[in-house]
This record gives C-alpha cells, structure tokens and sequence, in this order.
C-alpha cells in the first residue's frame, strides 16, 4: 500500500479547475473502474450529478444513505432516479432503527454532541461499512454552498473511509446549475420549491426564509447554522494532514505517473 495525502493533490486539483463535470466523471471511471461511486443525498446538486452520469453512460453506482427519518420526497426523489434514469442506486441504511436508537440512547439530536453522534450513526457509519469496496466517492458539493465548503477542492482525501472524494460541481455557481436543469430538465427533488435550500432527515430540516442563510434550516433548533453531518471530509477539521492508503499502482495511476489516459 502508498500513502496520498491531500498535498500529493494539489497539482491535479488545479489542472482539473480547467475541466468540465463530465470529463471529470470520464475520469474517475478510467482511473476507479469499478471501485467508484457516486453519493447522493437525493438534494437538487446530487440529482444533477445523477442526470450527467446518466448522460455519459459511465456505470457508475449510485449510494442514498436512508436514515430511517428521511422526508417522504427524498425517497420519491430516489426511486423516479431509479425509474427514469435506470441508475443502479443502492440504499444504505443504519443498524438500528429510529425508534431503537432512541430507546437505546435517548433523543440524540436535541444537543449539538447527540447530534454528532447521531448523523454518525446514521448517515457515516452505513457508509464506512461498504467503503472497503470502493476506492473513490463521487460527491455534489459546490463552493457556492459558502460555509466550509466555500474553499472545497474537487480531490480531496478522506480519512473515515479511506477514499478520494471528487467534487465535479464544485465550480458550478447557483446560476450554471439551475441552467442545467432547466436545459436538461433534471428530476429535482419537490422540497426544493418548498423553502427547503438543503434536505436532511426530517427530524433536523426545516425551510428557510429568503432572508436566511442557505443553511439556516439544518439542526436550527442548535443554534449555529455551521452545523454539519460531517459525512464530506471537507466539513471535517482535521487535527494533521488528512492521508489514505491506496495500493501503489492506483495511487501512480491518480497521480498520472503510469497511465495514457488524459483529459
């Protein structure tokens, strides 16, 4: 096994400023092969990454993290993805329900340390346990999100499950994605148009005011609106200089040190 650290990607994060979402995906399926997936949490960025996979005919799977709480859109959202667009989506879900949990622990999310370990629970641990089958996590985050994401890089490494995370859309302002969908009228998720700006579990989402920060709705009931779920390394604060291991050929082959392949 080699090590890469989030430093080793500095040079491609920059070269790969000049690429384009979909050739971004070209490139994660000819470097992953099977070993990559897309996450998706059934929000208006995560179905467009839906809808260009679609597009490019790559097979690339497709992760939802079921909570167990999650709105009854959301899971609607999910199966006109599976339907219309004939992407293979699996479901995740935690080991204990909603309603064991809370017997087991109390009402977690009701302080900002219960609702860490809750969406850990619920949202990262149901990831962690397929992660050794994939090298890769193809994600939807956009700078535009502002907050930690504001700075997000298009590589980056993650430490929880040992994986690259490519942002394609992390370029893509609010302007370019409603383009997009408008143009290709992408399947977006209903509660977009009902004062939702993001969508989690029903338990912690509420809309926002126009006045509000696009975050103002998750775990409002904490206070801070920089709260995360802290399922995407780039909401994370890492203590050192976040590092993974990758066998040598593929950490060689992200790195463009052995390949033909170009974009």
């Amino acid at each position: 096994m080699a090590r890469l650290t989030q430093a080793d990607l500095v040079d491609l994060n920059h070269t790969f400023e000049q690429r384009t979402p979909q050739e971004l995906l070209q490139w994660a399926k000819q470097t992953f092969g099977d070993r990559v997936a897309s996450i998706s949490a059934m929000q208006m960025s995560g179905t467009v990454v839906c809808h260009m996979i679609k597009s490019s005919g790559a097979d690339i799977p497709t992760l939802f993290v079921d909570t167990g709480v999650m709105f009854q859109e959301t899971l609607d959202t999910r199966d006109r993805i599976i339907n219309e667009y004939g992407l293979n989506v699996i479901t995740l879900r935690p080991e204990l329900t909603m309603e064991e949990q809370t017997e087991k622990f109390g009402v977690l999310y009701l302080t900002s340390e219960g609702q860490e370990q809750c969406c850990h629970a619920r949202k990262v641990e149901p990831l962690r346990k397929v992660a050794g089958d994939y090298d890769a996590f193809i994600g939807s985050l956009r700078r535009s999100d502002g907050g930690k994401r504001a700075v997000c890089p298009i590589l980056s490494v993650d430490v929880e499950t040992n994986t690259v995370r490519i942002n394609p859309l992390a370029e893509f302002d609010d302007e370019h994605l409603e383009a997009y969908i408008k143009e290709h009228n992408v399947i977006v998720n209903p509660l977009h148009s009902q004062g939702f700006t993001t969508i989690g579990c029903n338990r912690c989402t509420t809309p926002v005011l126009p006045s509000e920060p696009k975050r103002a709705g998750r775990w409002r009931h904490l206070g801070p609106w920089s709260v995360y779920c802290g399922i995407n390394p780039s909401d994370r604060d890492p203590t050192h200089s976040p590092a993974i291991d990758l066998p040598q050929e593929l950490v060689d082959r992200i790195l463009g040190r052995m390949t033909d392949y170009m974009i």
